[in-house]
């Protein structure tokens, strides 16, 4: 490997350590990374000259010497936009470095159709306040997008997105010219992206296996492998909501039968509690409230419902065999409900040596899951060329972009 590319190897690794974890002492720095402690200074030295770390006294110790300097993330050397077009609200945050989330606004909407113009331009007047407030020496270093559909990471485009009605939309694009930010944004599906967020911030935090299992109208994965994003050949990986399930079940909106959404999706959880009229949050006020009165269909729908999500992890477990799952979605607010027959089931088909290595868990990271992706996305090509970052400046509001 060369000279420089040792460097930069090790300005990644330093700043990655700090990014997931915090402020740490370059001598716990030496110790994570495995690096001395004269090459860690001379790191330091210049992660600081590029202002994306800042070194502070530390507290004072009990015993002998000078305590170490304290080295900390320094967000506003890299902050980005984060945007979340999920099938009930639109989302946009400002986050930096270290996971610090500077300002957060979530807008809901009605399902259906909505059209991708005046979609960009809620965005882009949802991101004008964030924006606004940004300190002097605050710099903007890109955009991450997560999408409820089928998005072609390489450039952001947009197969299809059922549920907002959208298909063949060149979704990055579209964007980059609409905040004067070209090629600086990075659009991905919102179950790869909450699995990101959940892996290095959640409830995934320690593992280097995860499936990450989201619910909203439909059923979608994200995969961790070895701390990697598993994103298929084509970026496409994790559409486990259209794997069968069930071959005497119902039609899916796919084309299939049998697919694991239309069993445990939220539809057939509505039908089964006989709440076909609520939807998204309503939904899942109106099954807590009916579990606290101990409604008898209510509880038998999340009995069966909790059975067929739970078949379909056990499924996934034996293929991927994690550390962890992770519950997000519709069924994280649900969890506590679902837990019991979800784990029966999936105990009922998974093998036993992957069985015995799993842990299946509520996800920490609630709605924001995938907003929080989005922007560890966006970060990620700042951590892996800390010397390479180069500041974007959004525009005022152009001309509007047709889609």
């Amino acid at each position: 490997m060369a000279p420089e590319e040792v460097r930069r190897h090790n300005l990644t690794a330093v700043l990655d350590r700090l990014h997931r974890s915090g402020p740490m002492s370059r001598s716990e720095l030496a110790q994570k990374t495995g690096l001395n402690r004269s090459t860690i200074a001379d790191l330091i030295g210049e992660l600081s000259r590029l202002g994306l770390v800042e070194e502070k006294p530390g507290t004072a110790s009990a015993g002998p010497g000078r305590p170490s300097p304290v080295v900390s993330p320094r967000p506003k050397g890299a902050t980005v936009l984060a945007v979340e077009f999920s099938v009930d609200s639109v989302a946009v945050a400002t986050v930096g470095l270290g996971g610090h989330v500077y300002g957060k606004v979530r807008q809901a909407r009605a399902r259906g159709t909505h059209s991708v113009d005046e979609t960009i331009e809620e965005v882009a007047r949802m991101a004008r306040a964030l924006l606004d407030d940004f300190a002097e020496d605050q710099v903007l270093v890109g955009m991450g997008v997560a999408v409820v559909g089928v998005v072609r990471r390489r450039d952001g485009f947009v197969h299809l997105a059922p549920n907002l009605g959208w298909k063949n939309v060149p979704l990055g694009a579209l964007l980059g010219a609409r905040f004067g930010l070209g090629d600086a944004v990075m659009a991905a599906n919102e179950a790869d992206l909450g699995a990101l967020a959940e892996f290095r911030r959640g409830a995934g935090v320690g593992a280097t296996q995860l499936v990450y299992v989201n619910s909203e109208v439909g059923i979608g994965a994200g995969i961790i492998q070895d701390g990697q994003p598993m994103l298929g050949a084509a970026g496409y990986a994790g559409e486990a909501g259209h794997t069968l399930i069930n071959p005497d079940g119902k039609p899916c909106t796919c084309g299939a039968r049998g697919c694991w959404e239309t069993e445990a999706g939220e539809a057939a959880l509505a039908e089964r509690a006989g709440l076909t009229e609520f939807v998204g949050q309503q939904l899942i006020e109106e099954i807590t409230q009916r579990v606290d009165d101990r409604d008898p269909q209510t509880l038998q729908a999340l009995q069966v419902t909790g059975t067929w999500l739970g078949y379909g992890i056990g499924n996934l477990i034996n293929v991927f065999n994690p550390d962890v799952v992770v519950i997000g979605g519709l069924y994280q607010e649900l969890y506590p409900y679902l837990r019991e027959p979800m784990e029966e089931a999936a105990r009922s088909v998974v093998l036993q040596a992957p069985g015995e290595a799993v842990r299946i868990v509520r996800g920490s990271l609630g709605v924001d899951a995938s907003l929080l992706g989005a922007a560890e996305m966006a970060l990620s090509p700042v951590i892996a060329d800390p010397a390479g970052v180069r500041a974007v400046t959004p525009t005022e509001p152009p001309d509007r972009v047709e889609a």
